[in-house]
């Protein structure tokens, strides 16, 4: 081949090696198009009959001026397979022309299996190459030469081996990436679970408290399944799926790992069939669990989940229940001090009052604090049972005069709405006394 068409190909071959970090960082199949082959389809149309003759007669009178040995034939024989003869059988047919028939067999069989190999980590394919050229020289057609594909295969058959060996260092340097990219994220993961799991374990013991009243008692699983829960579970599907990406070699921003992520059932769903093997089995119970009404369900199969991907969901016991609930209070207690809204606050402080009382961490919705209030009856003196029965009964008062208010001028509720904000917003400093004077003692 001419030296002025390796330098050419050599400038082509450098363009189009900047295109292939995009095809080396793709997991798709779909990156070797369907359609290059009837680009290069199109070349072949236009050689008439004649023409494919006369390269046939070329090709056959180089064949009878090299010789008919059988290593020769061999090498002119499977021009597609030898671009992946391994280096090994390459040495084996240099040692001499008495290379055995068996020699030659294994020398197709390798490059057969390196052949497979190569299909399944997504190698470009010679039409890709060809229509490559194309694209990149599309006046290859102006030189006057009658059949392209004297020029286009060779160039191609050239450029080939070079771009797959350039695409696997790509993804070679991009495994080694990807794996403590993996690591990390994994450790990560660990440590929010570690905290979340353990909180999620002290809300649970609270809603003991409640066993003796099922209709409160659904409430209270439900409300927790779909808060607290529902992170824990998203964040987990949310970085299993950046870990599942990064192990089939997709490039991912190690930061989405950090992201609050809030996901619908669906979302989830769809994510853990996307799982590998077994665990996809155990996400969907995660689904169902998050779906159902108790939360000792959900936590069987979150452990069990964590366990089938490597983590581990720590225990909470007494040494650890205390220090939680410690700080925990302490949290509250900020919160409670700090907050402005007398809506608001009835929560905060009523969750304090069971942290201080009943040595529970009560996780309750807006409709399920007043049986939370009149739990606590037994556990206070009269006047501060009396201030937070006040309090409570005024707050729905306000939230029913929201809901119903009109906004119209002539409508009497915004007047009430303001009075009864006021009433609330004087009692406040009242409420909170009842926790933060015993937080400070």
């Amino acid at each position: 081949m001419p030296a002025t068409l390796f330098l050419c190909g050599q400038s082509i071959y450098d363009c189009m090696e900047k295109e292939m970090d995009a095809f080396s960082l793709s997991g798709s199949s779909g990156v070797v198009l369907s359609d290059d082959s009837n680009l290069v389809k199109e070349v072949k149309v236009r050689n008439d009959s004649s023409k494919s003759s006369e390269v046939s007669n070329t090709v056959n009178e180089k064949k009878k001026k090299k010789g008919k040995s059988a290593g020769t034939k061999t090498a002119e024989s499977i021009p597609d397979d030898d671009d992946y003869v391994p280096a090994k059988s390459k040495k084996n047919q240099r040692k001499g022309k008495d290379a055995s028939s068996n020699q030659v067999s294994d020398t197709k069989t390798g490059a057969k299996k390196d052949l497979a190999k190569d299909d399944k980590i997504n190698v470009p394919s010679e039409e890709w190459v060809t229509q490559k050229i194309l694209t990149l020289v599309p006046d290859f057609e102006e030189q006057g030469v009658e059949d392209l594909q004297i020029i286009l295969r060779p160039l191609s058959n050239y450029m080939r081996p070079m771009l797959i060996n350039y695409l696997k260092e790509r993804r070679k340097a991009l495994f080694t990436e990807n794996t403590e990219k993996m690591k990390r994220l994994l450790d990560n993961l660990q440590k929010r679970l570690d905290e979340s799991f353990l909180n999620m374990q002290l809300y649970e013991k609270a809603l003991d408290l409640f066993e003796d009243d099922q209709s409160t008692s659904v409430v209270l699983h439900r409300h927790l399944l779909r808060t607290i829960a529902a992170s824990i579970a998203d964040v987990l599907f949310h970085n299993l799926d950046m870990h599942n990406k990064l192990k089939n070699g997709i490039e991912v921003e190690e930061s989405q790992s950090l992201e609050s992520i809030t996901l619908n059932s669906a979302e989830r769903i769809a994510l853990a069939k996307s799982f590998p093997g077994s665990l996809t089995k155990k996400a969907l119970a995660v689904v169902e669990a998050l779906e159902g009404k108790r939360v000792e369900a959900f936590m069987t199969s979150l452990r069990e989940m964590a366990e089938e991907s490597g983590l581990l969901l720590k225990k909470l016991d007494k040494k650890l229940e205390r220090s939680l609930l410690h700080s925990y209070r302490k949290d509250l207690s900020a919160q409670v001090s700090a907050e402005t809204d007398p809506v608001t606050l009835l929560p905060k402080v009523v969750s304090l009052l069971y942290i201080q009382v009943c040595s529970k961490a009560l996780q309750a919705p807006g409709r399920a604090i007043s049986i939370a209030v009149s739990r606590l009856k037994d556990k206070l003196d009269d006047s501060a049972y009396k201030i937070l029965t006040d309090y409570q009964t005024a707050t729905v008062t306000l939230l029913s005069l929201v809901s119903v208010a009109t906004g119209d001028e002539e409508d009497c509720t915004s007047d009430r709405i303001l009075s009864k904000r006021e009433f609330l917003e004087n009692l406040m400093p009242a409420l909170k006394g009842l926790v933060l004077n015993t937080s400070q003692s």
